[in-house]
């Protein structure tokens, strides 16, 4: 993604290659090896830069004053628009990693502004181990064809599937039970989700892990209900990029007023994309706002 800042600065660069190319110039000038008229063609081009520089600049601090402006606007304007958006939605939140405690809230903060219910949240221990995989899943029915590690893949959708629709769960069961995936939980298993944030907060990871991994974020975008993918803005290892892959919706700046407005636009049905502030953004700030106000339920 273009970023201003980086073309400012490699003028900058420039301007200042230019200058000490003048100061050397002028130097050897003084030997007669370089004529007035270079030295002059050098100062008009370093003047020239200068200008570019300084528009280039103002249209810099333009650009950040229409960015104040913007989130300013937001956050007058959040609670209006947050409320009811999720109205009567069950909403399942998956921590890969131990639970971020303010990343949670901030999911947590998204879904209770906009009238949602969290139905349950677990966090899964990662990475994972193979062998005590497959001896939890042994003799397990819905296991079949599910265990060793050319599987992972495959284990890993199931279980995202799970996590969504509810019901009986015997994946996750024998996994929490016998491999002791699931380091916390908040919730039953029974009912469906209406949408469901994922949140990794571990470094990405290798091996085994990393297909059973993707199995598990296309599993969770896989049941017809909305699938986020979301992280803070300050996220040491930004996940988006798996997700992107996974096919779910990312937003990279759930800390936020504008982030959490777009999690609740995108569990609430808004197009698919990728939303934030960071170059992975590639949809913009936000989804787009439903056309008439009664979208958000009153």
């Amino acid at each position: 993604m273009f970023d201003l800042r980086y073309h400012v600065a490699s003028l900058a660069a420039v301007f200042l290659a230019l200058i000490i190319g003048i100061l050397v110039g002028v130097g050897i000038s003084d030997r007669g090896l370089v004529d007035s008229a270079k030295t002059k063609f050098l100062q008009d081009e370093v003047a020239s830069l200068q200008r570019r520089l300084d528009n280039k600049s103002t249209q810099s601090a333009d650009q950040a004053r229409d960015r104040v402006a913007a989130q300013t606007f937001i956050n007058e304007t959040y609670p209006t628009l947050a409320h009811n958006r999720l109205k009567g939605k069950q909403v399942a939140v998956v921590f890969v990693g131990s639970v971020d405690r303010g990343t949670r809230s901030s999911v947590t903060r998204a879904l209770t502004d906009a009238g949602a219910q969290q139905v349950r949240l677990r966090a899964l221990k990662v990475p994972i181990d193979v062998k005590q995989f497959d001896a939890a899943l042994k003799g397990q029915p819905a296991a079949r064809g599910l265990r060793g590690k050319a599987n992972l893949e495959r284990l890993g959708q199931s279980l995202g599937q799970e996590l969504v629709l509810g019901g009986d769960t015997p994946i996750l069961d024998s996994l929490a039970n016998g491999a002791s995936l699931v380091e916390e939980q908040h919730g039953g298993n029974k009912m469906p989700a209406d949408g469901v944030v994922v949140v990794r907060t571990v470094a990405p990871q290798h091996g085994g892990t990393t297909k059973f991994l993707l199995g598990l974020y296309e599993g969770l975008g896989s049941n017809g209900v909305p699938a986020v993918g979301a992280e803070q803005t300050d996220a040491a290892d930004s996940a988006t990029a798996v997700y992107r892959q996974a096919g779910l919706s990312t937003v990279d700046d759930v800390d936020t007023s504008v982030g959490r407005l777009a999690l609740m636009l995108l569990l609430a049905g808004q197009p698919a994309g990728h939303y934030g502030v960071k170059d992975s953004a590639s949809d913009g700030a936000l989804p787009p706002l439903p056309a008439t106000a009664s979208a958000a339920g009153g």
